[in-house]
C-alpha cells in the first residue's frame, strides 16, 4: 500500500484490523496495543450576516502502545506503510525501556464482548460544501430580512476507531455528528437569543428552525429591566444545563461520579470521616439518570478508550445514588466491576413541553442559557457563572419582559433537591435533558453583558 493510501477514507473494520493485525506482528514487547482512528471533518462559520470561514480536512492517525514490566511507551504516525509501521513499533518499544514503571498499571484486557450500537448515520456522511453553504443560508437569510445579525458555526464529522492488541482484544466504532449553534442580535446590539442542535442524524437538522427560535429571543430581549439578585423560581432550558463543552451544570455532575474521588474525599460523594454516599438518596425522589450506548436518540460507541465494554449503567434512580464509575486499577484495587464514565446521559423527565412549563409557573425566570461555568467548591458541585441570549421574567404563565443578565452561584446537588417540574427530554450536547423549574435558585449579582 502507498503511505496515502488511507487518508481521505473512512477504513472499514476488515481494513482497519488488517492494519492493526500488521503492527502487533512487528511486536516484541511483553504487551502490545494499537489504535487507529481517522475521518473527515468540516465546518462553516459565519459572523455580522456573512460566512467568515469554511473547511474540511481529513486525517487519520495510527498510536502504538508498548509495554515491559509496568514501563510503557506510545508512538504516533498518520503513515500506514509498512516500512512506518514497523519503525513505530520499535519506537513505542524504545521509549517503553526508558519509562519509569507506572504502580498503577493494569495489564490489557483480552476479548470482549459488546453491545450493538449504531452511532453513525450516512445522511452525515454524505456531507458537502453546497450542504453547509445552504445550511448556513438558511439561517442567515431570514436574520437579514428582519434587519437582525446573527453569528453562527456548523461542524460535522464522520469517523471511525478502531483498537486491538496482543492478548486478543478487537474493537471497531464508526459514527457522525453534527452540531450547530447561533446566536442571533438585534440591530442594536441589545437584544440576543440563542439556540443549540447537535445530531447524528442530519436530515434532523433544520438551521432555520433553529435560527427562528433564536431570532424570537433577540427581538423580545431588548429593553431587559434589572430584577434584585437572589433566590427565584427559574426554569432551565434544556441549553442552559447541558452544552457541547465540560462547562454545564448537569454533565459536570455526571462526570464527577467518580469512585477514586469518593474514596479520596475529593468529592460530592464523600463522606464526612471517610467512605461514599453510594446508595443514599441525594436528589429529589423523580430524578432518574442513565447511560445506554444503544439510545436511539443518542447512540455512542459500545466501548471505551482502554476497551471496556459500554452497557446501560443507571447512576442515579429515584434520587438515590446507584453506581460511580472506576477506573480499572481502582476497580481492581477495590475488588469492584470497573464501570466506565458513560459515553452520554439521559435524564428521564416528564411529558410537558417547555411553553407548557412557562404557562404553569405564577412568577419565575426562564434561562436560555448559562455560559462561562467555572468550579468554585468540588466538594458541593458549587458552581457559578452567568446567564447569557434571552433571560425572561415570567409572571400568571406569560412571559411577561425581558431580565438583565444574572451570575449564579450553585449546585447541581441543591438544584436537583429544589425540583418542581420537568419538561420533556431533548438532545442537546450529545444527551437527553429535560427543561427544569427549580425553586430558590441563587442569582448572585447583575451583569451588564447581553
Amino acid at each position: 500500500m502507498t503511505k496515502n493510501h488511507f487518508t481521505m477514507a473512512i477504513l472499514s473494520q476488515e481494513e482497519a484490523k488488517r492494519i492493526i493485525d500488521k503492527v502487533l506482528s512487528y511486536a516484541k514487547a511483553d504487551e502490545t496495543a494499537v489504535s487507529l482512528n481517522g475521518g473527515r471533518r468540516g465546518n462553516i462559520r459565519y459572523a455580522r450576516n456573512s460566512v467568515s470561514t469554511s473547511g474540511e480536512s481529513n486525517n487519520i492517525s495510527l498510536a502504538v502502545t508498548s509495554v515491559y514490566g509496568k514501563r510503557s511507551g506510545t508512538a504516533t504516525i498518520n503513515e500506514l506503510d509498512d516500512a512506518s509501521l514497523e519503525k513505530t513499533v520499535r519506537r513505542a518499544e524504545e521509549i517503553a525501556r526508558l519509562a519509569p514503571e507506572n504502580p498503577e498499571y493494569v495489564p490489557m484486557l483480552g476479548p470482549q464482548t459488546y453491545l450493538k450500537t449504531n452511532p453513525y448515520a450516512e445522511s452525515t456522511a454524505k456531507i458537502d460544501p453546497a450542504y453547509r453553504a445552504q445550511a448556513a443560508f438558511d439561517s442567515l437569510d431570514p436574520c437579514r430580512k428582519k434587519n437582525l445579525t446573527a453569528a453562527g458555526y456548523l461542524e460535522d464529522s464522520t469517523g471511525f476507531n478502531a483498537i486491538g492488541n496482543s492478548k486478543g482484544l478487537s474493537a471497531y466504532n464508526r459514527e457522525t455528528s453534527a452540531e450547530f449553534s447561533v446566536t442571533v442580535r438585534t440591530a442594536d446590539g441589545l437584544g440576543s437569543g440563542y439556540a443549540t442542535r447537535d445530531v447524528t442524524d442530519v436530515s434532523k437538522l433544520n438551521t432555520r428552525e433553529a435560527t427562528d427560535i433564536a431570532m424570537q429571543k433577540a427581538a423580545a430581549s431588548v429593553n431587559a429591566r434589572a430584577l434584585e439578585p437572589g433566590k427565584y423560581t427559574v426554569i432551565l432550558e434544556p441549553a442552559a444545563l447541558v452544552s457541547n463543552t465540560d462547562a454545564s451544570l448537569l454533565a459536570a455532575m455526571v462526570r464527577s461520579m467518580d469512585a477514586r474521588n469518593a474514596d479520596e474525599g475529593r468529592s460530592f460523594l464523600s463522606k464526612k470521616g471517610g467512605g461514599t454516599r453510594l446508595g443514599e438518596k441525594l436528589f429529589d425522589e423523580r430524578v432518574t439518570i442513565y447511560s445506554d450506548p444503544q439510545n436511539l436518540d443518542v447512540p455512542t460507541a459500545a466501548w471505551t478508550g482502554d476497551g471496556r465494554a459500554q452497557k446501560r449503567v443507571t447512576w442515579v434512580e429515584k434520587g438515590v445514588v446507584k453506581n460511580m464509575s472506576y477506573s480499572r486499577y481502582w476497580a481492581e484495587k477495590k475488588g469492584v466491576e470497573a464501570i466506565p464514565p458513560g459515553g452520554n446521559f439521559i435524564m428521564e423527565g416528564g411529558t410537558a413541553s417547555l411553553a407548557d412549563m412557562i404557562k404553569n409557573t405564577e412568577k419565575g425566570i426562564l434561562v436560555t442559557r448559562l455560559w462561562y461555568i467555572r468550579p468554585v467548591d468540588p466538594q458541593t458541585l458549587l458552581y457559578t457563572g452567568l446567564t447569557r441570549d434571552g433571560t425572561f421574567y415570567i409572571e400568571n404563565g406569560q412571559i411577561k419582559f425581558p431580565v438583565k443578565n444574572f451570575r449564579f452561584n450553585e449546585s447541581p446537588v441543591i438544584m436537583l433537591n429544589n425540583l418542581e417540574a420537568m419538561g420533556k427530554p431533548v438532545r442537546v450536547g450529545g444527551s437527553l435533558v429535560p427543561p427544569l423549574k427549580i425553586r430558590d435558585f441563587t442569582f448572585s449579582s447583575l451583569s451588564d453583558a447581553v
